[in-house]
């Protein structure tokens, strides 16, 4: 008896040993500890740990840029995070690296699932599989200063490409400021370009089934002309004084401030510029925010940021426990209140309400490898600012490039 109690005890002592030991899981945020979100977020987080004694989180911050290198060679040396913040531009490659845990069972398990856009959940799937959770949106409106149309006699914005061109001209003429602004390069330019293209009905890599894509630009005169049609609207925009000549190598954070500090009318961009009405109220007081203008459709891009789940996790219950915590409505509420994929997370500012009205015209990229891509994209946009070359021939030549990358990748349709 006396040996069965000894053994009762050293078990009880081993199981107690076991709960007591944590699980870390690394989790890389892209984007500086010091931002509003990234604070209250370290609240959320460290509740969380609270709640689960057997949890730590190592979190390391990393900006978007560096971070996807970093992320690349972190999986190659099998060093990758649990858990990371990154770019949908990425889902393809790291789908195609075989890094991303399957989540298609547990997310159809997971009771929140509905409380989730069904375009969100579209972006995050690949052949029927989920393989990345919501983080947050980033839709992009019209955002327009109210005082500078007024002053320029405009009582409405534009709905078209062609109102937005008048448009730009009479406030060039009443203010002497520019009527629009774009961004040439960065991250920003490829997912512009994107929106114009679907604005026009044009696709820059259609689905062709079996997880295949291909540009058709080159096979139908029609989508031809029309992809044709976006690159001498970037044209007008330049040749007819609608934007700054500067514009053609801004990044985002020139577009975004440029327009913040009232020098200019007119900018497709995000929920994010809040930031920018809280550091200069007094410029970005009279900005309202519609529908962008289109030409044969309405549509806008649709950021959708995730949270990539590394298949290689030695902790897999522990990382899908954490990832549901970051999608879950409590934290998303306190940390992603105005730009959430949640449906029961809508703030009451024009920041939230106004961007979540657009989600249903919303575009994304496809699924497949974009680094090639989206500098192909934005070479192509150079090509008609800076070196002025023929709309058509750049729309064919970016077809081509297109293809070529997706025959690179093992993924083009077709001959």
């Amino acid at each position: 008896m006396k040996h069965g109690v000894i053994a009762f005890a050293l078990a009880l002592l081993l199981a107690g040993a076991a709960r007591a030991e944590k699980v870390t899981l690394n989790y890389w945020i892209a984007s500086p500890p010091n931002l509003p979100q990234n604070i209250e977020a370290d609240k959320q987080i460290a509740a969380f740990e609270q709640a689960h004694p057997n949890i730590h989180i190592e979190k390391q911050y990393i900006l978007y840029g560096p971070l996807h290198d970093k992320l690349l060679t972190a999986i190659a040396g099998g060093d990758a995070p649990d858990v990371t913040q990154g770019l949908n531009e990425w889902f393809g490659e790291l789908n195609r690296m075989g890094a991303l845990r399957d989540m298609t069972p547990l997310v159809d398990a997971w009771p929140e699932k509905d409380k989730v856009y069904p375009a969100v959940w579209k972006a995050l799937t690949i052949d029927g599989r989920v393989l990345a959770m919501p983080h947050y949106i980033g839709l992009r409106g019209l955002l327009y200063h109210a005082d500078m149309l007024a002053k320029a006699g405009i009582s409405a914005p534009p709905k078209t490409w062609d109102e937005l061109l008048q448009q730009s001209k009479a406030i060039k003429q009443k203010t002497g400021l520019y009527g629009y602004g774009i961004a040439g390069t960065s991250v920003r330019a490829p997912q512009e370009l994107l929106a114009y293209l679907a604005q026009n009905k044009v696709e820059i890599a259609t689905p062709a089934g079996e997880g295949k894509f291909r540009n058709t630009w080159g096979e139908d005169a029609d989508q031809l002309k029309r992809a044709a049609e976006v690159f001498a609207f970037y044209k007008a925009l330049k040749d007819e004084g609608a934007m700054s000549p500067d514009a053609a190598s801004w990044g985002y954070l020139e577009e975004d401030t440029n327009f913040s500090l009232g020098q200019y009318a007119m900018v497709a961009d995000g929920p994010w510029m809040q930031n920018y009405e809280v550091q200069n109220p007094a410029t970005m007081a009279d900005v309202k925010i519609v529908p962008p203008p289109g030409k044969l459709a309405q549509a806008t891009y649709f950021e959708i940021n995730p949270f990539y789940l590394l298949k290689a996790s030695k902790h897999p219950a522990e990382q899908w426990e954490f990832v549901t915590f970051l999608a879950g409505r409590d934290y998303q509420t306190a940390v992603r209140p105005n730009n959430s994929p949640r449906s029961d997370v809508v703030g009451d500012s024009k920041w939230s309400r106004d961007f979540v009205e657009l989600t249903s015209i919303g575009v994304f990229f496809p699924p497949v490898p974009l680094g090639q891509i989206s500098q192909d994209m934005l070479n192509a946009i150079g090509r008609v600012l800076l070196r002025n070359e023929d709309p058509t021939s750049v729309a064919t030549w970016l077809g081509n490039m297109v293809n070529r990358d997706l025959r690179q990748a093992g993924l083009l349709a077709g001959k």
